[in-house]
C-alpha cells in the first residue's frame, strides 16, 4: 500500500496511450480503458491550521500541455511537490501511470523542473548533464538532451559561470535527459529573454509532439494562452476552473470595452449599467462589462461620443484576476504566503 493513500487502481501495463488528450477534449478526456497519465482525489495538504492543497481532484492524460495558474499562495507549488513526491498529502490519493508517485518516479517515468534547489557548481554543463543522465533508468544520450534544450552552444561553460537564462535551460536539460513520458515544470521560463522563451517553447512542442505530457506552472499568463491546451486555475488549494484556454476566457463572462473620451465624467462611468470594472488614464477608458451593448447604448444615450473603441472579450488574463478574485470575494483574502 502506497503512503500516498489507499484508493488502488489497476496498474497500467504499457503506459498510456500516446498523443491522447487534445483541446478539445480538455477537462473530459479519458475514456474507461485510458490509464490518466496523472490523477488527484480529493487530495490536501495543512500546515496546522492552513490548507495549502484542500480536496484537489483532477486527471491530466498523455498528450496534453496543461498550464496551472492560480495567485502567489494558491497551493502550486505544494500541488507539484506532492506529486513529486517531494511532500506527502495530508490526506487523498494521488497516482502517476497507476502507480504512486514514488514509484512512477523511480521508473524514470516522470521529468521535472523546478524553481528550488541550486545546481551542482565548478563543473561544465556537459559534466553535469551526463552525470544526471547517468542515474536515468531509461537515458538520451547526452549529446541529443543538450541539442533539443539549447544548451550546446555553452556545454563546455561552469554551471556557476552562467546567466539566469542559460541555468534555466540547464535545468530544462535535466528535465528532459530521459525518456520520460510526464514532463513537470515550475515557473519554466523564469529569467529567459523573450528569444530564448521563444526558444524554449518550441522545444517543448517537439516534446509533446512525440506523445509526452507537459504539466508547468506559471505566471506569465500570455505563455499559458498560447502554449497550453488545457488550463486549470487554482486559488485557496482549490480548483476552480478546468477547460482550454478559450473556455476559460469565456467562463469569466465580461467584456472588455475600450476607448478615448474628452471631458471624463468619473461618477457617471461608475454609475454605468452592466459595469464590473473601469479603469481611467487621462483620457483612456477601459471597462469590463457583464453587458457590453447595455453599457455602451448607456454611454451613447447620455451623449458622450467615445473615439477608438474597441470591444471584445477578456485576454486570459483578466478571465483569471476576474474567476480568482471572484473567490477571493466569497471566501475572503488569498494566503499572503508566495511559496505555498
Amino acid at each position: 500500500m502506497s503512503q500516498y493513500g489507499t484508493s488502488e487502481r489497476p496498474s497500467a501495463e504499457s503506459g498510456v496511450t500516446a498523443g491522447y488528450g487534445t483541446a478539445g477534449t480538455a477537462g473530459t478526456a479519458g475514456t474507461a480503458t485510458t490509464e490518466p497519465v496523472v490523477s488527484f482525489e480529493n487530495v490536501s495538504k495543512h500546515y496546522g491550521s492552513l490548507h495549502a492543497v484542500d480536496g484537489l481532484s483532477l486527471e491530466l492524460y498523455a498528450g496534453q500541455t496543461v498550464a496551472l495558474l492560480g495567485p502567489n499562495g494558491a497551493g502550486k507549488s505544494t500541488s507539484l511537490d506532492m506529486l513529486l513526491a517531494l511532500r506527502k498529502p495530508t490526506s487523498g490519493t494521488i497516482r502517476m501511470f497507476g502507480t504512486d508517485p514514488y514509484h512512477a518516479i523511480k521508473s524514470g517515468r516522470v521529468g521535472a523542473m523546478l524553481q528550488s534547489g541550486g545546481l551542482m557548481p565548478e563543473v561544465t554543463v556537459r559534466e553535469l548533464v551526463t552525470l544526471v543522465t547517468g542515474f536515468h533508468p531509461d537515458p538520451e544520450p547526452v549529446d541529443i538532451t543538450m541539442k533539443r534544450a539549447g544548451v550546446d552552444g555553452f556545454a563546455d561553460q561552469r554551471v556557476d559561470k552562467l546567466s539566469g537564462g542559460q541555468t534555466q535551460r540547464v535545468r530544462f536539460a535535466l528535465a528532459i535527459c530521459g525518456r520520460s513520458e510526464l514532463i513537470v515544470l515550475d515557473e519554466p521560463t523564469t529569467a529567459m529573454d523573450v528569444e530564448t522563451r521563444q526558444l524554449f517553447w518550441a522545444s517543448m512542442k517537439a516534446e509533446v509532439a512525440e506523445g509526452r505530457t507537459l504539466l508547468f506552472a506559471t505566471h506569465y499568463l500570455e505563455e499559458a494562452d498560447q502554449a497550453a491546451d488545457r488550463i486549470l486555475v487554482i486559488n485557496r488549494g482549490r480548483l476552480l476552473a478546468d477547460g482550454t484556454p478559450s473556455e476559460i476566457k469565456a467562463r469569466a463572462g465580461a467584456k472588455h470595452i475600450s476607448f478615448r473620451l474628452d471631458n471624463i465624467d468619473e461618477p457617471f462611468l461608475l454609475g454605468l449599467p452592466g459595469l464590473v470594472n473601469v479603469e481611467i488614464r487621462r483620457d483612456r477608458v477601459q471597462i469590463q462589462s457583464n453587458d457590453s451593448d447595455v453599457t455602451l447604448y448607456a454611454l451613447l444615450d447620455a451623449g458622450y461620443r467615445p473615439r477608438e473603441l474597441e470591444i471584445g472579450g477578456l485576454g486570459l488574463e483578466q478571465a483569471f484576476l476576474a474567476i480568482t478574485g471572484e473567490d477571493d470575494r466569497t471566501h475572503g483574502n488569498g494566503h499572503a504566503e508566495g511559496t505555498i
